[in-house]
C-alpha cells in the first residue's frame, strides 16, 4: 500500500488521506507557490500504526526512507551532512482542522555535528545553537514527555542573571550554555542522551505525531466538534525554512479576512527573527502584518497577492502560516480560517456579492448552533480572562447576563421594580408560580432540574440566560443564602451567568450585547426561500410572538394557555376554580377567566396579520396551580376568603403519586370539560372579534394527551359543539381546524385511526420522550450526563430526538397518519423543534413544521434550509445511480 506522497503527487481534493496541511501543501506546491520540499504520510499510516500496537510497520518505514532519498536528492542536502545538512520539520495535519490540538516538532536533524555545520554555511552561530536549543526543547517536551517548564526554567533564569528583557539578548555563548544544561536535563530526567542520529529523531517524531492524535485534548476537540475518531492525523514532513536566521528573517501568521468581524481586510502578525512556536506562545510580542509594507514592501506585496490568489482558489477565508529566511518568503499553510460567528455570517455573506460562491454554498458554511451567539449578549472576553468559574451546570438557555442575587420571585420583584436593580433569580429548582421573579430576571439559576425542567423551557421561551442543575448549589431560603463549591452568596450580592456555556462567576463582568444585523437578516432570507419547513414559534403571550416575529417566525406553532394564569389576578381565579367542588362553583372563575383568555388570545391573533396561530387547550397536572406549604395555604386561603384548612384538604385531596402520567391534558375535559369549553369560547370569540374588524383568522385548536381515537373523538366533539353554538349565538362563521398533540406512544401506534378525527397532528416531544423512554424530564439532570459520558445514550433524548427509539414512533404516526389523509399537516412542537440535528430527521420525515422558543427560530430556519439541500442532493444522487428507464 502507498502511505507517503510528496507534494508534487497530492492536491486539494486528497484531504481525507493527506490531511487538510499535506493537500494544500501539495495544492500550493502545483499552484508554483513557495513551498519549501517536503512530503505527507497520510491517513491511512496512521491507521496502520495504531493497528501495529503504536509502531511503524515496516512498509511505512521502506517508504520514510525512500520519500527522504528523494528530498535529499531534490534539495542537494542530507540528514547528517558535515557540509551540507537537511533539517526538517514534522507536523500533523488532520482531514478536519483541529488547530492547536496535536503535535509539531521542528529543526529534526540537528545534533551535535550538524549545529557547527550549520553556524558554518549561514555564517551565523547564534542562530544555529538557537535552532538547536529549539529541538532540544520541543523534542523532549512532544516526544519524551519532559515538561516544557524544566526547559523554559533555564532560560527564564539565564535571563534573569543577566538582565535580558527578551529571548533576543540571549548571545551565542549563552545559548550554548542552555544547550549544554538541556542535554543535562535528558540525563536527568531519562537517563539517557538526546539522540543524535537524525533518522532516529525523524522516527521518533513521527511516532509521537501519529500518537498525539489520541491525546486528551484532541479527544475533547474531536468530541466537541463531532470529528470521527476513526479519520486519523496525517503527518508532514518538510525541509526547515528558518525564521530566527537573522534580522531579515521571520515568521507569521495571517488571515485574508479579519476573523473576528468577517471585514475583507488581511489580519495577521509576525516575528522577527523568530520561529513558527513564538508567534503561538506569545513570549514576544508580534507586529501587525501591515507593518511588514514599511520593512519589506516587497515581500509584503508578494505575500498579499498570494493570500489574494489563495483565497480565490478555495472561495474562502485562508488561515496562512509563513516564513521570511534571509528576505525569501515561502509558505508553510493555507486553511479555511477560524472565524466567529458574526465574521462567518458576514464573509458567506460577502462572498456571495463578489461572485466567489453560491447562496447555496453560502447556508451550508454557517453551523445553525452559531447564530444563537450572534443573537444573545455574550461575556467580554477580556473581562471574562479575569475571572474565575465558580460553578457549572447545564447550559439550560444561551446568554450571558449579571445581577444581583435574589432567592424567591417576590424578592426578585421588588429589586426589580422598587429598587430598579438587574436580578438574578437562584433556587433550587422553579415552579409556575415564580413567574413574575423569572420575567424580571437577567438570568436564572437552579440547582435541581435538565434541560427540559421548567426553569429551562421558561427562560428559552423568554430568551433569558440560565443554567440549571448546578452541582452542590443549596439554597437556604430562611437565612437567604446559596453555598457552592466553597462559596457563599447573600441576598443582593453580583453574580455573572453564562448560559450559553453553563458557568457561573461571582461579581460583576461587562456584557456586550448583539442582535439580527443586516448580514445574518440576508443569510436567513436566503435560508427561507430554501427550506421546505415551516418554522414556527412557541409563543404565549404579544411579547414572545413579538420577538418571533422579529426572526420571522411563520406564526406559533404552540400557545401553551396554560402560562397564560400566572398572572396575580389570574392565578387567584385559577386557583378559585380548581377547588370549587361542583360546576356551579366554577362558572363564576371560569366566566372572569374567559374574558382574560379572550384578550389574550385577541392580541396574539391581531399580531399574526394572517399567520397561522396554534392554540393548545389546558395541559399540565391542577395541583401545579395550587399552594404548595403551609405558608402559602395560610396566604392563599387569605385571598380567596375561604378558611386555611378548608383549603388545606381541597390541596391534599387534588394530590396525585404521579402528575405527569395523572389527572392532566384531555383527561381534564372528560372530568372537567367546562375548563375546555371556556377556553374554546375564549379562542373563537377573539377569532370573531376580529373578523368584526375585517381580519380573518383560522384557529387551529390542539388537544393534548390523547392516547385513542375514542378519547379524540371525545374531545373534539366537545369543542366542535361549543365552536357551533357560539357560532349561532354570534350568527357568524369561520373556517377552523382541531388536531391533537401526538405525545403518547399508543397514539403513535393507532395513528391512522387518531387521524380520521383530527385535522393535524404536532408532536410534543418532550412527553413523547419521557413516556418512550421512562424518564421523568425534570429528574434527568441527576444521571443523564454520565449516560452521555459512558456513551450509553449518544446526546441527551430531550434535546436531540431519539432516532432509533423516539424517532421510529414519529415515523410510524406519520406513516399511518398519511395513510389515512395524505395532506395531514404535521408539526414538531417540542424544544427539539429548534435542534438542528433533529431538525435534518424531521426533513427526512417529511413533517410540514417546526416550532420552537422564539430565540431558537433563525437557528430552526438555517438548518431547515440546510437540511432540505441536502437531501435534495442525497435524492439527486440517488436518480443520478438509479436512473429511470
Amino acid at each position: 500500500m502507498k502511505y507517503i506522497y510528496t507534494f508534487e503527487e497530492g492536491n486539494k481534493d486528497m484531504r481525507r488521506l493527506l490531511g487538510g496541511k499535506g493537500a494544500n501543501l501539495a495544492q500550493m506546491t502545483n499552484l508554483g507557490f513557495p513551498v519549501p520540499s517536503g512530503f505527507t504520510i497520510s491517513t491511512e499510516a496512521c491507521n496502520a500504526f495504531y493497528k501495529n500496537h503504536n509502531q511503524l510497520n515496516d512498509d511505512n518505514l521502506d517508504q520514510i526512507k525512500e520519500a527522504l532519498d528523494q528530498l535529499s536528492q531534490k534539495v542537494g542536502k542530507r540528514f547528517d551532512s558535515p557540509s551540507a545538512p537537511l533539517l526538517v520539520s514534522v507536523r500533523s495535519g488532520a482531514a478536519i482542522s483541529m488547530p492547536g490540538m496535536m503535535d509539531t516538532i521542528l529543526n529534526i536533524g540537528l545534533n551535535d555535528q550538524t549545529v557547527a555545520a550549520l553556524a558554518k554555511i549561514t555564517a551565523n552561530e547564534r542562530f544555529a545553537y538557537d535552532s538547536y536549543r529549539r529541538l532540544l526543547a520541543m523534542f523532549g517536551n512532544v516526544v519524551e514527555g519532559i515538561s516544557e517548564a524544566t526547559f523554559d526554567t533555564v532560560i527564564e533564569n539565564l535571563k534573569q542573571h543577566n538582565h535580558y528583557q527578551s529571548d533576543l539578548d540571549l548571545t551565542t555563548d549563552d545559548l550554548k550554555q542552555i544547550v549544554s544544561e538541556f542535554k543535562k536535563i535528558y540525563m536527568n530526567e531519562l537517563h539517557r542522551e538526546f539522540p543524535q542520529d537524525p533518522t532516529e529523531q525523524l522516527l521518533a517524531a513521527i511516532n509521537s505525531v501519529f500518537e498525539s492524535w489520541n491525546n486528551h485534548r484532541a479527544k475533547i476537540y474531536r468530541r466537541e466538534n463531532n470529528i470521527p475518531s476513526f479519520l486519523g492525523t496525517a503527518v508532514n514532513v518538510q525541509m526547515m525554512v528558518f525564521g530566527n536566521a537573522g534580522k531579515d528573517s521571520g515568521t507569521g501568521v495571517a488571515f485574508t479576512r479579519d476573523p473576528a468581524t468577517g471585514e475583507k481586510q488581511l489580519f495577521g502578525e509576525y516575528l522577527l527573527n523568530a520561529q513558527g512556536e513564538d508567534v503561538v506562545a506569545g513570549i514576544r510580542t508580534p507586529q501587525p502584518i501591515s507593518t511588514l509594507k514599511e520593512t519589506m514592501p516587497h515581500l509584503y506585496e508578494q505575500f498579499v497577492a498570494i493570500a489574494a490568489k489563495l483565497e480565490f482558489y478555495y472561495r474562502d477565508m485562508q488561515d496562512l502560516e509563513f516564513t521570511i529566511e534571509n528576505g525569501k518568503l515561502y509558505m508553510l499553510q493555507a486553511r479555511d480560517g477560524k472565524r466567529t460567528p458574526t465574521a462567518a455570517v458576514k464573509i458567506a455573506v460577502d462572498m456571495v456579492d463578489e461572485g466567489l460562491i453560491s447562496r447555496q454554498e453560502a447556508l451550508m458554511r454557517i453551523k445553525p448552533e452559531s447564530v444563537q451567539a450572534i443573537l444573545y449578549p455574550e461575556f467580554d472576553e477580556q473581562e471574562l480572562a479575569k475571572n474565575d468559574i465558580v460553578a457549572s451546570g447545564l447550559p439550560a438557555s444561551p446568554g450571558a447576563a449579571t445581577g444581583r442575587v435574589y432567592f424567591t420571585a417576590e424578592a426578585a420583584k421588588a429589586a426589580h421594580d422598587e429598587k430598579h436593580q438587574a436580578v438574578i433569580l437562584v433556587r433550587q429548582d422553579t415552579s409556575p408560580e415564580d413567574i413574575e421573579g423569572m420575567v424580571v430576571s437577567e438570568a436564572i439559576v437552579t440547582s435541581r432540574g435538565g434541560m427540559t425542567s421548567h426553569a429551562a423551557v421558561v427562560a428559552r421561551g423568554m430568551g433569558t440566560p440560565a443554567t440549571v442543575g448546578v452541582n452542590h448549589l443549596q439554597v437556604d431560603y430562611q437565612h437567604k443564602t446559596a453555598s457552592f463549591s466553597g462559596h457563599q452568596l447573600h441576598e443582593g450580592d453580583w453574580l455573572s451567568v453564562d448560559g450559553t456555556q453553563g458557568n457561573i462567576y461571582i461579581g460583576q463582568i461587562k456584557t456586550t450585547d448583539m442582535a439580527v444585523n443586516e448580514n445574518l437578516s440576508t443569510l436567513l432570507g436566503w435560508a427561507k426561500q430554501e427550506s421546505r419547513l415551516g418554522v414556527y414559534a412557541n409563543a404565549d403571550t404579544p411579547a414572545d410572538f413579538s420577538q418571533a416575529l422579529k426572526f420571522d417566525a411563520d406564526g406559533i406553532g404552540l400557545a401553551r394557555t396554560e402560562h397564560m394564569f400566572f398572572k396575580p389576578e389570574r392565578l387567584l381565579e385559577m386557583r378559585r376554580l380548581i377547588i370549587a367542588e361542583n360546576a356551579e362553583a366554577r362558572k363564576l372563575p371560569l366566566k372572569r377567566l374567559l374574558g382574560m383568555q379572550q384578550g389574550d388570545f385577541y392580541g396574539l391573533y391581531k399580531l399574526s396579520e394572517g399567520r397561522s396561530v396554534t392554540i393548545r387547550l389546558l395541559d399540565p397536572p391542577l395541583h401545579e396551580f395550587l399552594p404548595h406549604d403551609e405558608k402559602e395555604i395560610h396566604e392563599v386561603a387569605a385571598q380567596l376568603d375561604i378558611e386555611p384548612a378548608y383549603l388545606a384538604q381541597r390541596v391534599d385531596a387534588l394530590k396525585e403519586l404521579n402528575p405527569m402520567l395523572g389527572h392532566r391534558g384531555d383527561r381534564l375535559a372528560v372530568t372537567f370539560p367546562d375548563i375546555y369549553q371556556m377556553q374554546v369560547r375564549a379562542i373563537i370569540g377573539a377569532a370573531l372579534q376580529l373578523l368584526d374588524e375585517n381580519v380573518i383568522i383560522e384557529p387551529h385548536i390542539m388537544i393534548p394527551l390523547t392516547g385513542s381515537k375514542a378519547e379524540m373523538s371525545w374531545v373534539r366533539e366537545l369543542v366542535v359543539k361549543q365552536i357551533e353554538q357560539l357560532f349561532d349565538e354570534k350568527n357568524a362563521r369561520l373556517q377552523y381546524t382541531v388536531g391533537t398533540m401526538m405525545e403518547m406512544p399508543r397514539a403513535c401506534l393507532t395513528a391512522d385511526k387518531v387521524a380520521e378525527v383530527s385535522d393535524f397532528f404536532s408532536f410534543g416531544t418532550n412527553d413523547l420522550t419521557q413516556l418512550t423512554f421512562g424518564f421523568s424530564r425534570d429528574d434527568v439532570g441527576s444521571f443523564m450526563p454520565e449516560y452521555i459520558k459512558q456513551g450509553i445514550l449518544p446526546a441527551d433524548p430531550f434535546q436531540t430526538v431519539d432516532v432509533e427509539g423516539v424517532g421510529q414512533l414519529m415515523k410510524m404516526a406519520v406513516e399511518k397518519g398519511r395513510f389515512t389523509k395524505p395532506r395531514l399537516p404535521i408539526g414538531v412542537c417540542g424544544e427539539i423543534g429548534g435542534d438542528p440535528k433533529s431538525i435534518e430527521f424531521f426533513e427526512q420525515l417529511d413533517v410540514s413544521y417546526v416550532s420552537c422558543s422564539p430565540f431558537r427560530v433563525p437557528v430552526a430556519r438555517l438548518a431547515a434550509a440546510q437540511a432540505h439541500l441536502r437531501n435534495k442532493r442525497v435524492v439527486s444522487q440517488s436518480v443520478s445511480v438509479n436512473p429511470v428507464r
